[in-house]
């Protein structure tokens, strides 16, 4: 069956989707960006993309098109020669092949990670409250803002897993956290536990106060702003966070299939 490649290079994880044209994602995968800190070669990543289609039995040829978006631009070329190579296709990159229909208001559009844009259109597109919050929990925590059909801006805040690390790296005395808590906030009775709670009701207080004064920031009323969060740890801080709405850990990979749908 003709299935669309998304690829979504990011930092620390290149994320692969599956699609089916009128059925949407359904398969996805993360293999990490970089092999010992040096990006990989075309071929190993071809044979990469391989591997993760021979796992849901598709053949080169059953896939149609490639979509990607990439915030590591070092890694474009690498993957254009890889589905070239392996998959006789083109890689088409959001929104610099495939435009977008949401107006970007960055003072310098072009400085906007168009894993940002993505999952903005991919809210939008789901949505129909005037005023959005993309709470995307990645390398590091965005939350992006959208108001009618229009890319507002957001905030760039430290990520779950590199505060985590950056704790445990520069103190002596405090342990790597787990990042897992159980039932409502309370006070640690150990250095562990007081890690792991202050980690997530952390992040969690942080993005219910930041989504409430972003929405104040563009005259919204804060109760009728919609947030939604995606990212691989949206579903943890969401159990503790009920100013999230709802969770869409594939938001990203849907804002990809949908401009692929657009342009088609």
């Amino acid at each position: 069956m003709d299935t669309i490649l998304l690829l979504d290079v990011g930092n620390t994880n290149v994320k692969i989707g599956l699609a089916r044209p009128g059925q949407g994602v359904h398969a996805t995968f993360a293999l990490p960006t970089s092999s010992a800190g040096s990006l990989d070669t075309a071929d190993a990543w071809g044979l990469k993309l391989l591997d993760v289609c021979r796992v849901e039995d598709l053949t080169p040829g059953q896939i149609l098109d490639v979509v990607a978006s990439s915030v590591v631009p070092p890694m474009n070329p690498i993957i254009r020669r890889a589905a070239e190579r392996f998959f006789g296709r083109r890689v088409r990159f959001v929104p610099e092949d495939i435009a977008l229909p949401i107006e970007n208001r960055y003072a310098r559009p072009q400085e906007v990670g168009a894993d940002r844009l993505v999952t903005a259109y991919a809210a939008r597109c789901r949505e129909r409250a005037r005023t959005l919050v993309v709470a995307d929990f990645g390398t590091a925590t965005t939350l992006d803002c959208v108001q009618g059909d229009a890319y507002i801006g957001g905030l760039i805040c430290p990520g779950v897993l590199s505060s985590a690390r950056a704790l445990a790296n520069g103190t002596a005395q405090l342990p790597q956290s787990t990042l897992e808590i159980s039932g409502p906030l309370h006070v640690g009775k150990s250095t562990s536990e007081s890690l792991n709670q202050g980690l997530i009701h952390g992040f969690a207080a942080m993005v219910e106060g930041l989504a409430a004064r972003i929405a104040r920031s563009v005259d919204a009323d804060p109760a009728e702003t919609r947030v939604i969060a995606t990212g691989g740890f949206a579903n943890r801080i969401a159990a503790v966070c009920p100013a999230i709405h709802e969770v869409r850990e594939d938001l990203l990979m849907e804002g990809l299939m949908r401009a692929w749908e657009g342009a088609h």
